[in-house]
């Protein structure tokens, strides 16, 4: 490692941490907790006003879950403690379905069911929240909660003739049509986005879960991924499916690519399995190679959509940018290629300059090619500290790595 990839990777690690503790983080505590009706606010729009009546995904509540506890985790802070617990005490007194098992997709304010459907993307959110909590606060409580979640996703949603996850359900766990999480989403049978985040919470739950069945369960994961949702160029992985696997889109959506290139390679590395962990790792270089050569602007910042033609939606969100600073970075440990880190320094410069927003706090959530920000929610049900926190935190455990294995550090 020279000199000057040291500076870089020292930078990184200064900045977003500074990020995560001088805005990311307080703006949640400052603005986000709801001290009357518990949890977090359902919506804050672009001017910060909150909307206290607005109701409260369950996907929200368990990614600020997720966020305090691994805050929590990396720096055994008693605000974030706090605020870890508030969260907690949410997702499972009022999220969760007691009757049937599993987390309803939406309350109001109050708590009171609002959409009483389990979508297998939810069940997963929790798993990830849960789980990680657990790692926080040792609660075994909430580590039961999160394996009970598991054998519900193998019992009810696992399709055992083609592999994958049913992906939506009435409050009973009876199979339903119409999957779309928003009404963005192309009403097909299997995405990748469900199946992404359920590698991602199996993911996390292994690594306080030493439990077999479960190892076997990520592993078919990973290798539904290399066989079936990977494209056969090994570049992009394909974002719909019928029932049976059949593409239903050629459409590219860098974000979940350069996020699919890192949460693949965490799993197949948890998985301590040589030859599988060769395979994706030639996967993971070839899809950040794909987004960095033709989803890349030229100031940094990466598109939101694309096809074999080229780019086709030019704004840039602000999840993709936070996937692709880890993304990249995470190419360039596996490969040692200077380009990916240069490629994560400059979307990281792009994001400080036109994602973060230095007078209201947080992220703007979607800006034009020219950086010009759309007055959106700050806080809606999409809209959190999970890809850019966790965007913040993995900087700083991967640099930390990085820099023990450095004659310069």
């Amino acid at each position: 490692m020279k000199k000057s990839e040291v500076r870089i990777i020292k930078r990184l690690s200064k900045e977003l941490r500074s990020e995560l503790l001088s805005n990311i983080i307080p703006y949640w505590l400052t603005y986000g907790v709801d001290h009357e009706n518990g949890g977090f606010f359902g919506q804050i729009d672009f001017n910060n006003e909150i909307i206290k009546d607005a109701d409260k995904g369950s996907v929200l509540m368990s990614r600020i879950l997720w966020t305090f506890s691994a805050c929590q985790n990396e720096f055994g802070n008693d605000d974030f403690k706090d605020a870890a617990n508030h969260a907690y005490d949410f997702v499972s007194n009022h999220c969760w379905d007691s009757q049937h098992g599993g987390v309803y997709w939406m309350v109001q304010s109050d708590g009171a069911v609002r959409d009483q459907r389990k979508l297998a993307y939810a069940q997963a959110f929790a798993i990830y929240s849960l789980s990680e909590y657990f790692g926080a606060s040792k609660n075994q409580e909430a580590l039961n909660l999160a394996i009970a979640l598991f054998e519900i996703m193998e019992e009810k949603c696992a399709d055992k003739k083609n592999g994958g996850y049913h992906e939506v359900f009435d409050s009973s766990w009876n199979k339903l049509d119409d999957p779309r999480l928003s009404d963005q989403d192309q009403n097909s049978a299997r995405s990748t986005n469900t199946h992404l985040h359920i590698l991602e919470a199996y993911t996390n739950l292994y690594k306080y879960w030493n439990s077999q069945e479960l190892r076997q369960s990520l592993r078919r994961m990973v290798e539904l991924f290399v066989n079936r949702i990977i494209n056969h160029d090994q570049t992009s992985a394909i974002p719909f499916f019928d029932e049976k696997w059949v593409p239903e889109t050629s459409d590219i959506s860098y974000g979940h690519d350069i996020e699919t290139s890192w949460l693949l390679h965490e799993a197949a590395k948890l998985l301590n399995d040589p030859d599988l962990l060769d395979t994706v790792e030639t996967i993971s270089i070839n899809i950040a190679t794909y987004v960095k050569n033709n989803g890349v602007d030229n100031d940094g910042g990466i598109f939101n959509k694309g096809n074999s033609n080229g780019v086709t939606d030019h704004r840039k969100d602000w999840w993709p940018q936070a996937e692709g600073i880890v993304g990249f970075l995470n190419a360039y440990q596996i490969s040692g290629n200077r380009d990916f880190l240069d490629t994560a320094e400059h979307v990281w410069d792009f994001t400080n300059e036109f994602i973060i927003d230095k007078t209201k706090g947080e992220w703007h959530e979607k800006v034009n090619r020219g950086g010009e920000p759309y007055k959106l929610d700050k806080v809606r049900s999409w809209k959190c500290p999970y890809h850019n926190g966790r965007a913040a935190l993995e900087v700083l455990q991967r640099s930390e790595a990085l820099l023990e294995t450095s004659a310069y550090a």
